[in-house]
């Protein structure tokens, strides 16, 4: 592959270099020596003590780095086409490595995707799993966070070069470089190579998979929006169908999970406010409809849905189709998934939908997307955005053939990305990747009943939002011990709480046992 003619000649470049100049081992300090013509430059190296540096972490605290690490930082210029490093590149990606200490080093390389429109690098995740023993980078998706912008203007989607780089090649133009400065370090190539992304970092996930197959052992792309094209598709559909009269409020929303709980929480044989699996579930949305001359709601209260509400939701758990094939865009949501609707139906499709339909597919900052036209514009949409932003070749052939391993995770009650696409692209890849008859198990999705995106929810806070994804793929990677379960931790509500997650199709049944312990659980 073209693409990983990238890989192997800077992995060369660096490594002759740097064998010939500089004395074994090395320093932290002597890694700021290893500029690369090509527009590959080490802008600072810096020795770090434990608990010298600290993080955001998502729950709102700090984290610290546990041992002591040699921080670097670092930039690549790339060029028009946004991949190939170039000296003179009118483009600069912006990248980040931390070296544990030898003695807490466990061997292993990973580079983290990025969120939403990128533009910053996510030093949360990166600390997370250094504090595991790994070398870890990650980068700025080739663009700064000016350039992603704010909800009206994002300046990197009207340059083709950094649009490219942001999903496609930003993780395959950093690898090269950074794990090359790892083999440096240590004097070793890592022994295993993985990718860590979820939401946008879960497009660049199945990305790398499809486009540079050799840049890594193991990938979990957490829900993803590797459909990137068709998703803030979603987003429009589910804000134009939920507008004046249509509008559900939080209090509507929360009505209508209320009574989807009430009919389908049993169906697993346990009561946890939970429904383990909403494909099961055959609610009926029209039964909350407004009785004749009943008001929707008593006082501030919701007790019924008007017929335009109910419309709505009708809307939203079909998604968007095309309005002349009478095809599907998109999946819809998820029964149980209602009291997350409330960014569908305000923000999302402003911060998403607006503006890549403007700077984008029709090149017109002036657009007006409620003018989208959801048959004959859809084809614009894919022959215009979708190349440049979508991950979705279904034919990882070359990825399993290489022995390399993929998990996905995917909450049910995800505010963002329809639940049911992972299963409808796993289907899709186990249709198109077959190298002997027989679809090799190199890829698995972890449904997450009352899971939020890329983790926990406060929709659902008693449900574990922490999946022990490395547990499960490192051994499958290293090992090939095949993962059967996953762990799940961390309500956010503080309970110690566990929940077993289940490779699809299978779902966690209820055996015996507090029904807030996973042990209590098996997959079937």
């Amino acid at each position: 592959m073209n693409h990983i003619r990238l890989y192997t000649a800077v992995l060369a470049v660096l490594t002759a270099v740097h064998a010939s100049s500089i004395t074994r081992p090395i320093s932290c300090s002597s890694l700021l020596n290893a500029t690369v013509s090509g527009g590959v430059q080490v802008l600072t190296s810096v020795d770090v003590a434990a608990g010298a540096l600290s993080v955001p972490s998502y729950s709102g605290g700090t984290i610290i780095n546990s041992f002591p690490l040699c921080h670097l930082s670092g930039s690549i210029k790339y060029g028009a086409d946004g991949l190939t490093i170039a000296a003179n590149g009118a483009n600069t990606l912006t990248w980040e490595l931390y070296l544990p200490a030898t003695a807490n080093y466990n061997g292993r390389f990973m580079v983290v995707g990025d969120s939403g429109y990128a533009g910053s690098i996510d030093t949360t995740t990166m600390m997370t799993e250094f504090n595991l023993g790994y070398a870890v980078a990650g980068s700025d998706g080739g663009h700064s966070l000016a350039a992603s912008g704010n909800a009206t203007y994002a300046s990197f989607l009207a340059d083709v070069a950094q649009l490219k780089a942001w999903i496609h090649n930003s993780i395959a133009m950093t690898t090269p470089t950074v794990r090359a400065l790892v083999t440096l370090y240590y004097a070793a190539s890592p022994k295993y190579s993985y990718y860590y992304g979820c939401s946008t970092g879960g497009a660049q996930g199945y990305a790398v998979a499809s486009l540079y197959p050799d840049l890594f052992d193991g990938i979990y792309a957490g829900s993803p929006g590797n459909w990137y094209s068709h998703l803030i598709l979603s987003f429009l559909w589910n804000a134009m169908h939920t507008q004046g009269s249509g509008f559900m409020s939080q209090d509507a929303l929360n009505f209508i999970t209320t009574k989807v709980l009430a009919a389908c929480d049993a169906l697993d044989g346990v009561k946890d406010n939970l429904i383990e699996n909403p494909s099961n579930c055959t609610f009926d949305i029209t039964t909350l409809q407004c009785k004749s001359g009943q008001n929707a709601t008593s006082n501030g209260t919701t007790v019924c849905l008007t017929v335009a509400q109910v419309k709505a939701a009708q809307a939203v758990y079909a998604g968007p189709k095309n309005t002349v094939t009478g095809k599907g865009i998109y999946p819809g949501f998820a029964l149980g998934s209602e009291i997350a609707w409330l960014l569908q139906e305000t923000t999302l499709y402003e911060e998403f939908s607006d503006l890549i339909l403007k700077e984008v597919v029709f090149n017109n900052s002036n657009y007006n997307v409620s003018t989208f036209n959801f048959g004959s514009d859809v084809a614009k949409v894919d022959s215009i955005a979708s190349p440049l932003i979508d991950s979705i070749d279904p034919n990882l052939s070359s990825f399993e053939a290489r022995g390399g391993k993929l998990i996905t995770t995917q909450g049910w009650a995800d505010a963002y990305n329809a639940p049911t696409w992972p299963i409808e692209f796993l289907e899709q890849i186990n249709a198109a990747t077959c190298l002997t008859g027989e679809n090799s198990e190199f890829i698995q999705v972890y449904m997450v009943p009352g899971g939020g995106h890329c983790g926990p929810t406060s929709a659902y806070p008693h449900v574990p939002g922490t999946y022990d994804v490395l547990d499960a793929l490192v051994p499958w990677v290293e090992k090939g011990i095949v993962p059967t379960q996953m762990l799940s931790t961390g309500a956010i509500d503080g309970t110690n709480a566990t929940r077993k997650l289940c490779p699809y199709p299978q779902n966690a049944k209820y055996i015996e046992g507090s029904i807030d312990d996973w042990t209590s659980y098996t997959c079937a």
